[in-house]
């Protein structure tokens, strides 16, 4: 927890919340009791489906199917009550008759007390038992809870009542739908919020740094003005989606307070949620947030709400005045399914009070580590690794006859840069699994691409250290051994390039990190090309030469010598587009 990193590597969202109380997997026990969703929207008044029986009498030990029919929906949560006291506990247990669609509850301290989905997937019918205990009422109605979509839902559908033999006749009235859900009271924002203040009077988070949410319709802005007790929250972005915050103890997710501002059409749901580690966000109730509004303009969203600083007794809720890691998110919805952020959350460098001194702070969306990793990557396989190959390949005859330390000077060249390759990949391949704490499951196939990277990567150093000598009849072999390891070595490096620059830890800019990536292959291959096809014009003129038997030796000398001066002029020149390439993409990772 302790190591480096933004990996809110989901900042939560990888939501799906189109399901009872936010829960796509079904796991509802929150809502046992009044079996509403905190959707924050009001129920349906009329139910389009149908709760059936089999049997309307029942003994202790019966055990009663139960259907929950209807056009599709996602989300259900199905119990049973004492007719007489509907308000009172689940009474009774059930028996699944498919648990591929659904699933038992313990609500009440009862095993298999309620039964809800498994998955956001629709259906349109469900089938399951209720088995009577022995000390069942006389009367029993069943109530089921349905969700179509996340703001169309139907609270406590009530099945006709079932009763025990020789029971009196039931009196009490059959209230079994449940109170429409109540919400804080919403103002409209009548004026954008200003970045003026921030570091005066205002804790500011802004992505981009300084940008001005007046006047910048893609600023990612976040403000906290304490005042006596409580504190206002401003927060600011573009609004296709839901913008997102959360106070973390650390820089990963997981048991952090979350606030989220969520559109839907044209209105904005403002809801606190609290996260659990890398899986769906719970919504919590919205009562300890205050003078709740919002404002969409120019498909901007903004929203703010006022919270006490310290609340004992709320669970979930952080007091503001401690220090934690600030997170900044924002995404897709639709239909209430918040869907992946469109980019790695912004995680602010340092614990920060919201209370204390007003400061004006910005955050990375990659962790340091990342950025390291992806650093030497692309100076291994993008400047030492294709250098190298060069002077191996084309510029024997240059430098053959130069020497340094006893070796020519192509080879000590080609050898240095190959193992300064090898050497960089290897920290490089370090780095990642000291950030995830193991193996990414996320990442795609971009990991076992590095894998194979790294493998060619310390291979080839052991292949070079069994080189025959030039005349053993194994030497043509190790050539074309080397050669090969070393050619799938660069194509399987840019294949895992493309792909790691999509990852969320390490997200370039789009699409010029595409266009960037695509120029320098299409750089160093026209390179080779030129190369290649300069040799073999070369190669014809000496032949030439050598048939007309004039003047060879000087008109050979004369030739290599211009050959020689183009070579080096054309590595100058890849040299520096190299050079332009790398200091591109350095550039674009240390700005993450």
């Amino acid at each position: 927890m302790a190591v480096p990193g933004c990996a809110l590597g989901a900042l939560v969202f990888l939501l799906h919340v189109g399901s009872v109380a936010s829960y796509p997997n079904g796991k509802v026990t929150k809502s046992c009791h009044r079996m509403t969703p905190d959707h924050g929207h009001r129920p349906q008044p009329d139910p389009t489906h149908r709760v059936a029986v089999s049997q309307t009498t029942f003994r202790p030990g019966d055990q009663i199917e139960v259907t929950l029919s209807g056009r599709p929906f996602r989300g259900f949560l199905l119990e049973a009550r004492d007719a007489e006291r509907v308000d009172g506990p689940p009474v009774g247990s059930f028996l699944l008759n498919d648990s591929q669609v659904s699933q038992l509850l313990t609500c009440g301290d009862v095993q298999g007390s309620a039964v809800s989905h498994t998955s956001a997937s629709k259906k349109s019918e469900i089938k399951v038992y209720w088995k009577a205990p022995s000390s069942a009422p006389s009367h029993v109605r069943f109530l089921a809870t349905v969700v179509e979509k996340y703001k169309i839902y139907w609270v406590r559908i009530p099945s006709q009542v079932i009763s025990q033999p020789n029971a009196l006749p039931l009196t009490t009235p059959k209230a079994a739908t449940a109170p429409a859900p109540t919400s804080p009271p919403v103002s409209p924002l009548t004026e954008p919020f200003s970045a003026s203040d921030c570091g005066k009077k205002k804790f500011c988070v802004r992505s981009p740094l300084n940008c001005d949410p007046e006047r910048e319709h893609a600023c990612v802005f976040l403000s906290f003005t304490r005042d006596a007790q409580s504190v206002l929250v401003e927060m600011s972005g573009p609004g296709e989606g839901y913008l997102s915050f959360a106070l973390s103890r650390d820089r990963w997710m997981g048991d952090d307070d979350a606030y989220m501002c969520i559109r839907e059409d044209e209105v904005v749901h403002i809801q606190p949620a609290h996260l659990t580690g890398r899986s769906h966000p719970v919504m919590d109730s919205r009562g300890p947030l205050e003078d709740v509004a919002w404002r969409l303009v120019d498909g901007v969203m903004q929203c703010s709400f006022r919270r006490k600083i310290a609340l004992p007794g709320v669970k979930n809720r952080f007091d503001l005045n401690t220090s934690y890691y600030i997170f900044l998110a924002d995404g897709a919805a639709s239909d209430g399914l918040l869907y992946k952020h469109s980019q790695q959350p912004l995680i602010t460098r340092e614990k920060h009070d919201v209370t204390a001194s007003p400061e004006d702070v910005g955050g990375s969306r990659s962790s340091l580590l990342l950025k390291v990793h992806g650093a030497l990557m692309f100076v291994a396989w993008m400047s030492t690794v294709s250098i190298g190959v060069l002077i191996a390949r084309f510029f024997r005859p240059v430098w053959s006859k130069a020497f340094f330390f006893g070796e020519a000077v192509w080879f000590q060249l080609h050898r240095t840069l190959m193992l300064t390759t090898s050497v960089l990949t290897c920290i490089a391949f370090v780095l990642p699994f000291v950030y995830r704490g193991g193996w990414s499951w996320h990442a795609g196939y971009h990991p076992y691409l590095g894998c194979a990277v790294l493998t060619a990567a310390v291979m080839q150093p052991l292949l070079a250290a069994c080189r025959p000598p030039f005349h053993d009849p194994r030497r043509r072999l190790f050539n074309w051994t080397h050669w090969s390891v070393g050619t799938a070595a660069r194509i399987i490096a840019v294949a895992a390039m493309f792909l790691g620059m999509d990852l969320p830890g390490l997200t370039l800019p789009d699409p010029q990190k595409t266009y960037t990536m695509i120029g320098f292959v299409i750089w160093h291959t026209g390179t080779e090309i030129v190369l290649e096809v300069h040799a073999y014009r070369l190669a014809r003129k000496v032949e030439i030469l050598d048939d007309d038997r004039i003047q060879i030796l000087q008109s050979f000398s004369v030739s290599e010598a211009e050959g020689h001066a183009f070579k080096k002029a054309v590595l100058a020149v890849y040299v520096c587009g190299n050079m332009t390439f790398l200091i591109i993409f350095l550039s674009a990772i240390s700005h993450l």
